[in-house]
C-alpha cells in the first residue's frame, strides 16, 4: 500500500482534470498539461476530488501509485498556481540580459552565453537574480538545472550560479609558505 498514493488531490475551483485512456489533461487559470499515465494505474474522478486507483498489482504497484499521485499533483498545482524556481549569480562582471524571451549571460567566459527558453518557461531578471516560471514542474527545475550548469558556484571565492538560499562550502585557499 502507497501512503502517498492513496491521498486524495482535491481540485480547486476553476481546474479541470479529464481522463481518456492512459492520457491526463488538466486545464486551469495558468494553462493546460497532459501526460500519460501507466497502464497499471487509474483514475477516478468525483465532483472536485481525484483518486489513483491501481488497476493491476504487480511488485512496482506501490511506487507507480505514489509516482502517479504526486505526478497528477503537481499538474493541478502548477495549472491553478504555476512554479518558480529562483537562482542568485555572483561574481565580478557577472550579468544577465533578457533578450526578448531568451536570457544572454554573461559569466566570466570571453563570450556571451545565449539560453533559449524552452516552451512554457518564462524568466524574469532582477538586480542579481534570475527566477524561471511556468506550469510544469519538471520543465522548471530542469530548466533552472540547465542554467546553473553553465557556471556552478565554485568552492573558494563563492563565483557562479546557485539556488537561492543554496549554501556553498567555502576552501581556504593556498597558504603561503615560508622559506628557511
Amino acid at each position: 500500500m502507497s501512503r502517498i498514493g492513496k491521498k486524495p488531490i482535491v481540485l480547486p475551483d476553476g481546474v479541470t482534470v479529464t481522463v481518456t485512456g492512459f492520457d491526463v489533461v488538466v486545464k486551469g487559470a495558468k494553462g493546460e498539461l497532459k501526460r500519460r499515465v501507466h497502464s497499471d494505474m487509474g483514475l477516478h474522478i468525483e465532483s472536485n476530488v481525484v483518486t489513483v486507483v491501481p488497476v493491476r498489482t504487480t511488485k512496482k504497484t506501490p511506487a507507480l501509485w505514489g509516482l502517479t499521485r504526486s505526478l497528477v499533483a503537481n499538474m493541478v498545482e502548477g495549472v491553478a498556481k504555476g512554479y518558480s524556481k529562483r537562482l542568485e549569480f555572483e561574481g565580478i562582471g557577472y550579468k544577465v540580459v533578457l533578450d526578448g524571451p531568451n536570457l544572454t549571460l554573461q559569466l566570466g567566459f570571453s563570450h556571451p552565453v545565449h539560453f533559449p527558453a524552452p516552451p512554457g518557461i518564462h524568466f524574469t531578471v532582477e538586480k542579481n537574480a534570475i527566477v524561471v516560471s511556468g506550469i510544469d514542474k519538471e520543465m522548471v527545475g530542469e530548466t533552472a538545472a540547465r542554467i546553473r550548469a553553465l557556471k556552478p558556484a565554485e568552492p573558494y571565492k563563492g563565483k557562479g550560479i546557485r539556488y537561492q538560499g543554496e549554501i556553498v562550502r567555502r576552501k581556504a585557499g593556498k597558504k603561503a609558505v615560508a622559506s628557511a
